[in-house]
């Protein structure tokens, strides 16, 4: 294949991007890959006869979608007349295995109609100015939440999941000595702050999130759940936690939420970089930053004064 064809290719690959997202989506909602590694390896036809189905093409649609799969290493295949699939490294994190998390609810979210609708206006959103998600709905992403039980219980089953990757790194971190309080803002439905709190059981948690939010949140040993605004104020604590939160707001909005968290601590006590991290911390009044321990992708970083 010469250099240019190759280049062609990559590029139909960009052209027809949501073809696999709303493939695995579509697994998701079949489960397909919790039917796969109940099996162990299986044919389209194996499939098919375990799905509620009346659709005679069932299988053969099936196999396209479990070839797509293969080609981008989510499941691998052997077998000739009859194909065989089973799951991949990568293709365990779309089953339910607590061992491992699971990318399930992430990619439900991601492909739901109500994220994807916001596409279509980022477009308008450059030229014009604005959020996609606030053009598309009138409102921001929490406001809607807030409105839609059924997009709001999928946001949260996301961030529970994604909350059993920090496992990793919660026992990496051994900085919790001498804290009484934990407050987590913006916290969800608790399950980080549960995580933390069952390994340290001294700690009183405060799980902090808007009031929709917390309703939805299951009572964890040792864990209070306080609905609030963290623009308003924040609960105090010793120490503050703060996950997925600063990636979501403009740098004034981050400068704000540390402002109050500061605020609530005693005085004993966007996607970015560290260095922009360390300047909003500066900006807010902590006199003091650092990257404590890292695990996978994720950081662990303290500011104080």
């Amino acid at each position: 294949m010469s250099t240019e064809e190759e280049a062609y290719s990559t590029a139909i690959i960009h052209a027809t991007g949501v073809v696999l997202p709303m493939v695995v989506k579509a697994a998701v909602e079949l489960d397909l890959f919790e039917l796969i590694r109940t099996a162990g390896s299986v044919s389209e036809a194996e499939l098919a006869a375990q799905l509620p189905t009346s659709n005679p093409g069932a299988a053969d649609m099936l196999d396209r979608m479990l070839r797509l799969l293969t080609a981008h290493s989510v499941l691998s295949c052997r077998g000739g007349d009859e194909r065989r699939y089973a799951l991949t490294a990568v293709g365990r994190f779309f089953t339910k295995d607590e061992e491992v998390g699971s990318c399930c609810a992430n990619s439900l979210m991601n492909q739901d109609k109500v994220l994807v609708e916001s596409w279509y206006h980022l477009k308008d959103a450059i030229l014009e100015g604005g959020i996609p998600f606030e053009r598309a709905y009138g409102m921001s992403i929490y406001e809607y939440t807030s409105k839609d039980s059924r997009f709001s219980n999928i946001v949260n089953q996301t961030m529970f999941a994604s909350t059993l990757q920090y496992k990793k790194i919660i026992k990496a971190y051994n900085n919790f000595e001498g804290i009484q309080t934990l407050v987590d803002v913006g916290g969800g439905t608790g399950a980080l702050l549960n995580i933390i709190v069952s390994n340290n059981t001294s700690i009183k948690g405060i799980n902090y999130d808007l009031p929709h939010v917390i309703q939805q949140a299951p009572s964890y040993p040792g864990v209070e759940h306080v609905g609030g605004d963290m623009f308003v104020s924040v609960p105090k604590g010793d120490a503050i936690l703060i996950k997925n939160v600063l990636m979501n707001w403009g740098d004034a909005e981050c400068v704000t939420i540390l402002r109050n968290c500061k605020a609530a601590l005693p005085r004993t006590g966007k996607q970015r970089t560290e260095t922009e991290f360390r300047s909003l911390g500066k900006q807010a009044g902590f006199q003091g930053f650092r990257k404590v321990c890292t695990a996978s992708h994720i950081w662990f970083m303290e500011c104080y004064h």
